[in-house]
C-alpha cells in the first residue's frame, strides 16, 4: 500500500467503527436507565405498536376491575338494606302473632299497632336507599329523567312472573365486565330491587290485605295514574294508595271516596296490624329472602369476574413486559462490551492518525 498524506483510510475506518460503538454504547446506556428495551419506535416498530395496545388494554381492565369491586360495593350496600327490611318484616309478623293472642283486648292491639305503623314508615323510607346517587330498589314504572338528561347507563327493564303466577317487572343495571366494553362479550346484570313488587308499594295485593278490607281497597285501586303522581305509584305507604289523607281522599280517576279512618292513617299508612293476614307477612319473608338470595349470587359472580380480570391483568403485564422491559443481565454484557470497544475504537483512532507522519520523516 502506498504511503499518501491527502488521504488515510485506516483512519477514516477507525473513526467509523469508534462512531457505531458509541451509538452501541449510548443505546445500551439508555436501555439500562430506562429498563425498556424499545426506546424509541426505531429500536423495534412492530413490537412498539403491540406492546402500545397490550398496554392500553392493561389500563383498561385495571378499571373494569375497579368498577367490578364497586358493583360488589353496590350489591353489599344493597343487602345490608335487605337485611334490615327482613328484620322489619320478621317483627311485623312477630307482633301479629301477639297480636292473635285472645287474651289481648283492644287496647293492647292498639299499642302493637303503633309499632306496626312506625315500622310501615321505615319500610317505605328503605326504598330510597343509595349507593354514590345510584338507587338500590325501583318501582314498577320509574320515569325517566330528561331534563337535564341522565348520561349514565338506563336501567333494563323486562318483565317476570313469581311463584304465585303474578306478572311484575324486573329492573337490572349492566355491568361491562370486559376491557373492550362489547356487552356480548361479558357483562353482569345487577338487580334493581323491585320495591313495588316485594312489598306491595303502590299496588294492591289482595293477599296482604285481610278478607274483611281487600273488596274495599280493589274498588279504590286503578294500575294507571293516581293523582298528582305521574309514574302511577303513591310516595307513602306500606301498601300506598297514593294521595291517602284522613277520611277522605281522591281516588285514581279524581273522584272523592271514602276511606274511613279505621283503615289508614293520616300520612296514607295501615291503622292496625289485625287488616294483615299473617300468610302475607310470611309471603313478603319469603321474596325478601330470594332476593337477598339473587343478591348473593351476583356478589359471588362478581368476586369470579373480579379473579378472571387479576389473572387477565397479570398476563397481560407479562406480555407487555416480555416486549418492552430489557433484560438487564444480557444489556449490562453489552454495555460492557460496548464500552471497551469505544475506548479500543478510540485509541485505534488515534494510532491511525499518525500513520502519515512516516511521510515527514521520508522528506526529512
Amino acid at each position: 500500500m502506498p504511503i499518501v498524506v491527502n488521504s488515510n483510510t485506516t483512519a477514516t475506518i477507525a473513526s467509523f467503527n469508534l462512531s457505531h460503538a458509541n451509538d452501541s454504547l449510548r443505546k445500551s446506556l439508555a436501555r439500562l436507565s430506562s429498563g425498556k428495551r424499545i426506546v424509541s419506535p426505531a429500536d423495534d416498530a412492530g413490537g412498539m405498536a403491540v406492546a402500545y395496545k397490550l398496554n392500553s388494554k392493561l389500563i383498561r381492565t385495571e378499571a373494569v376491575r375497579q368498577n367490578v369491586q364497586n358493583g360488589v360495593s353496590y350489591l353489599q350496600v344493597q343487602d345490608g338494606a335487605l337485611s334490615t327490611l327482613a328484620e322489619i318484616v320478621s317483627r311485623m309478623s312477630e307482633l301479629r302473632t301477639m297480636a292473635n293472642d285472645v287474651t289481648k283486648n283492644t287496647q293492647d292491639i292498639e299499642n302493637y299497632s303503633k309499632e306496626f305503623i312506625e315500622l310501615q314508615r321505615q319500610v317505605s323510607q328503605i326504598r330510597y336507599e343509595k349507593f354514590n346517587g345510584i338507587s338500590l330498589f325501583s318501582d314498577s314504572r320509574t320515569a325517566a329523567l330528561v331534563n337535564p338528561p341522565d348520561l349514565r347507563p338506563q336501567l333494563s327493564k323486562d318483565s317476570a312472573v313469581d311463584d304465585m303466577g303474578r306478572t311484575y317487572q324486573t329492573f337490572s343495571r349492566q355491568l361491562l365486565t370486559t376491557a373492550d366494553g362489547v356487552h356480548s362479550e361479558g357483562h353482569v346484570s345487577l338487580n334493581v330491587i323491585n320495591m313495588q313488587h316485594m312489598l306491595s308499594l303502590g299496588g294492591i295485593d289482595t293477599r296482604f290485605i285481610s278478607a274483611t278490607h281487600a273488596n274495599h281497597i280493589a274498588n279504590l285501586h286503578n294500575d294507571n295514574t293516581v293523582t298528582g303522581n305521574s309514574d302511577g305509584l303513591g310516595e307513602r305507604g306500606f301498601i300506598n294508595l297514593g294521595n291517602v289523607s284522613g277520611k277522605n281522599s281522591d281516588d285514581f280517576t279524581g273522584n272523592r271516596v271514602s276511606v274511613g279512618n279505621a283503615v289508614y292513617t293520616a300520612d296514607g299508612f295501615l291503622k292496625s296490624i289485625m287488616f294483615v293476614s299473617m300468610g302475607s307477612f310470611t309471603d313478603i319473608i319469603q321474596r325478601v329472602a330470594d332476593s337477598r338470595s339473587e343478591n348473593g349470587a351476583e356478589q359471588s359472580r362478581l368476586n369470579m369476574v373480579g379473579n378472571l380480570l387479576m389473572q387477565n391483568q397479570t398476563n397481560l403485564e407479562a406480555a407487555h413486559g416480555r416486549i418492552m422491559d430489557a433484560d438487564v443481565a444480557l444489556e449490562s454484557s453489552r454495555f460492557a462490551r460496548q464500552n471497551v470497544l469505544v475506548q479500543s475504537s478510540a485509541a485505534m483512532v488515534a494510532q491511525a492518525n499518525q500513520l502519515t507522519n512516516v511521510a515527514l520523516q521520508l522528506l526529512g
